[in-house]
């Protein structure tokens, strides 16, 4: 038995073909530029990630959790210890960090903010299809490019287009909605509670659904899977790859430890295993939002604003931290809490369509993200 599928998928529809059956071919992609979105559900918190180490407001607003070694990228910033790989990339030109950025959803709820960031119509739950969707539409080959990896195609990859997937062929894991909806049913009941907690591997029940530890996010798996099936002359080129658990209300360090660890080695496969395709290549890792500056009593942090951006790749114009930087006193916070958003993700994702992809600026502007007013932003290609 097959432990590894890929299928051609609508949006809606059920699997209509194996790519690899009979009858069944597909042409030369129209295009060797690679594009890989990893969408880190649950908050990433960016000063952890991107650490400000020289400045005295991160050292007084974490006096446990501010990252004391990090790897430093200069006099201001500084990698996490985890991030090594990266901080290779960093070395040699090939990553690109955009700190204080966020999409224009300011409200710090997980279910609007990730919903906002796919579906690209400046509100949550303004369309019902992906922006990235609606972008296959202006790329010679479309739906033909898209690759959704994980048991279920994210929103952003939803809509007209049909896209190829693949999954593990295993039990297929449950939706996030489903899943809170349990954790309410259960709440109540010590027992059921216990059992549903045991069974998600979580650090404790009444956690947001976006911070547990779950089964079938092995970000490393799917990367290598991704890669594998990108890197051939007929494969998908425009990926989507879900990572989840970044919702670190408590015990933050160690928790990001493990996360950002499978953030770094699963970027660093991608570079492996694309081999000749990595010239052309970039991979962006973001979040629905940030968390705030200072810590909480449980040793973590709580929703925020303001995220983080990481683009590698050899396409990238890297070496350097980009955007705008609004520093972390207390007058330059927003709502007295958060990393005020000063870089817009709306821009950095248009950059990477116009620039990199060739997606033309009229159907970005038309159907892409219709009525965003963002400017691409320069310099990241």
């Amino acid at each position: 038995m097959l432990d590894r599928r890929i299928f051609l998928q609508g949006s809606s529809a059920g699997v209509l073909a194996s790519a690899f059956g009979p009858g069944l071919a597909f042409a030369k992609a129209p295009t060797d530029k690679i594009f890989i979105m990893i969408i880190l559900r649950g908050g990433l918190d960016g000063l952890s990630t991107l650490v400000p180490y020289s400045d005295k407001d991160y050292l007084n607003r974490r006096p446990r959790l501010a990252i004391k070694n990090p790897l430093k990228l200069g006099g201001y910033f500084g990698l996490h210890p985890e991030l090594r790989g990266l901080h290779n990339l960093y070395q040699n030109n090939e990553l690109v960090l955009i700190p204080a950025i966020s999409t224009a959803y300011r409200l710090r709820s997980h279910f609007d903010g990730q919903n906002f960031l796919e579906n690209g119509a400046g509100r949550p739950f303004g369309a019902s299809d992906g922006w990235l969707n609606r972008a296959l539409s202006g790329l010679e080959g479309g739906g033909q490019l898209g690759l959704s990896v994980g048991p279920q195609i994210p929103l952003i990859l939803q809509g007209g287009e049909r896209v190829r997937t693949w999954a593990e062929s295993d039990l297929p894991e449950l939706s996030e909605g489903f899943m809170a909806s349990l954790s309410k049913i259960y709440a109540e009941d010590p027992i059921f509670a216990r059992a549903l907690q045991d069974a998600q591997g979580a650090p404790d029940p009444m956690l947001p659904n976006m911070g547990r530890r779950r089964r079938n996010t092995n970000l490393l798996r799917n990367a290598n899977a991704a890669a594998r099936i990108m890197a051939t002359k007929d494969g998908p080129r425009i990926a989507v790859i879900d990572s989840l658990g970044w919702d670190t209300h408590k015990n933050q360090n160690s928790r990001l430890s493990g996360l950002l660890r499978q953030v770094d080695e699963s970027v660093s496969a991608l570079k492996i295993a694309l081999r000749d395709y990595w010239k052309d290549t970039v991979i962006m890792v973001v979040s629905e939002f940030g968390r705030t500056v200072s810590e909480n009593a449980n040793q973590g942090t709580d929703h925020g604003t303001g995220g983080l951006c990481l683009m590698a790749g050899g396409a990238v114009k890297g070496g350097r931290v980009a955007g705008d930087w609004p520093g972390l006193g207390k007058r330059s916070l927003y709502e007295n809490r958060d990393l005020r958003a000063v870089n817009s993700l709306e821009s950095v994702f248009k950059s990477v369509l116009i620039s990199h992809l060739g997606v033309t600026d009229s159907h970005v502007a038309d159907h892409v993200f219709p009525g965003n007013k963002t400017v691409p932003m320069g310099g990241l290609l």
